[in-house]
């Protein structure tokens, strides 16, 4: 797993293994109002099931034909009001949905886009889907102005770094963050406008070859606060005898210095699973020389049968000095169970995939309409 931070890294990569995949993430957390919100590009969308079953089949017959990470791309966008998931969006198909620039940064699926202006350093996304499984129609439209980047890289030296790449690019550790969602459909065909103003993050992360052939588990997370940012990243390999990737980004807010760490001491305890999710660590503890920070996953606000997202929080320990309460979103992923038919049937659900009918699908969101419409009534 190699970790950059370099720009031009972030432009479309077009990779043509058979499994790869590629996507832009952002999120913005605006703690007054307890509105977050996540925005997914992809192309070669890793944790899609229809993908990973054309490249088994490919593997198994080795047919020359081998499934193409464009024929896979997708979107996805996640609301969450006051640590409740209230939308959850996840729209897939092939190339003739998908466009993307090898020369400049930026992407499009459908009507849902995001540019760069490098004179400006800031992101516009710009959002119009329509979700007819929970009759709501989506408009958005976000600026993320970067008030933070940092410069570092490591290269993967598990294996000499021959394996097949994988690699997180570090684009925006902090970003401010505004704009308007607006969601039409909602109580009976109403509308609403939601005014963000909220602090923002974005990465971008890509691979030659499927993840659950590589990559057993990882956590990762990231905490405003208003004397420190932290981010972490911790992943866990298919093959044993490789070394754990690691990082942890302290930004003093107060001096303005930010350190980086990346040859830690972890450890995870208080293990949860269920049917339909992973086993995981709800409490991690990092340390470094200097520092360490103790997360506790509290709140689970999404689960998958291989993904959770947590409301978390963290302690920080600096220099002999403590300092907690500090809030955050964190997540854990688990890619070794796309391997699962089993789980792969459920991950349907949440998946509409264009020209592909799925009862899963249409069953999961008319039950989530149903408990939508339940909850509305008691409020």
């Amino acid at each position: 797993m190699n970790i950059t931070t370099e720009p031009r890294q972030e432009i479309w990569h077009d990779m043509q293994d058979p499994g790869a995949y590629e996507w832009w993430y952002f999120d913005a957390e605006d703690k007054q109002s307890g509105i977050s919100v996540v925005l997914i590009w992809f192309a070669g969308f890793p944790f899609s099931p229809y993908y990973m079953q054309r490249y088994d089949e490919w593997k198994r017959r080795g047919a020359a034909a081998f499934p193409h990470s464009s024929d896979y791309a997708g979107f996805s966008f996640q609301l969450y009001e006051q640590g409740r998931e209230t939308l959850n969006f996840i729209r897939e198909g092939g190339k003739s949905l998908f466009s993307g620039n090898r020369e400049e940064i930026g992407l499009c699926f459908e009507n849902c886009r995001f540019s760069f202006d490098a004179i400006k350093d800031e992101y516009r996304l710009s959002v119009d889907f329509s979700f007819p499984a929970r009759s709501r129609r989506v408009n958005a439209d976000l600026l993320f102005r970067v008030s933070r980047r940092i410069s570092y890289s490591k290269r993967d030296g598990n294996n000499a770094g021959m394996d097949a790449c994988h690699q997180w690019l570090l684009s925006v550790p902090r970003a401010d963050v505004e704009g308007y969602i607006d969601i039409a459909g909602e109580n009976g065909g109403g509308s609403r406008r939601i005014t963000l103003r909220a602090l923002g993050y974005h990465d971008h992360n890509l691979g030659t070859m499927p993840m659950q052939e590589y990559i057993s588990r990882w956590y990762w997370g990231r905490a405003f606060s208003e004397r420190y940012d932290i981010l972490y990243y911790l992943i866990f390999f298919r093959n044993r005898s490789y070394k754990p990737v690691s990082f942890l980004m302290l930004h003093d807010n107060a001096a303005g210095t930010v350190s980086v760490a990346d040859s830690l001491q972890f450890s995870e305890r208080d293990f949860s699973t269920g049917v339909f999710s992973p086993l995981h660590g709800r409490t991690l503890e990092l340390h470094a020389e200097r520092v360490s920070v103790r997360i506790s996953q509290k709140k689970v606000l999404d689960v998958g049968p291989f993904y959770l997202r947590f409301a978390s929080n963290l302690s920080l320990r600096i220099d002999g000095h403590d300092l907690v309460g500090i809030s955050g979103i964190s997540e854990f992923l688990n890619p070794v169970r796309l391997q699962s038919r089993f789980m792969r049937f459920f991950t349907r659900s949440r998946i509409w995939r264009d020209g592909q009918q799925s009862f899963m699908y249409d069953y999961y969101n008319f039950f989530k309409g149903c408990s939508d419409w339940f909850k509305r009534k008691k409020l």
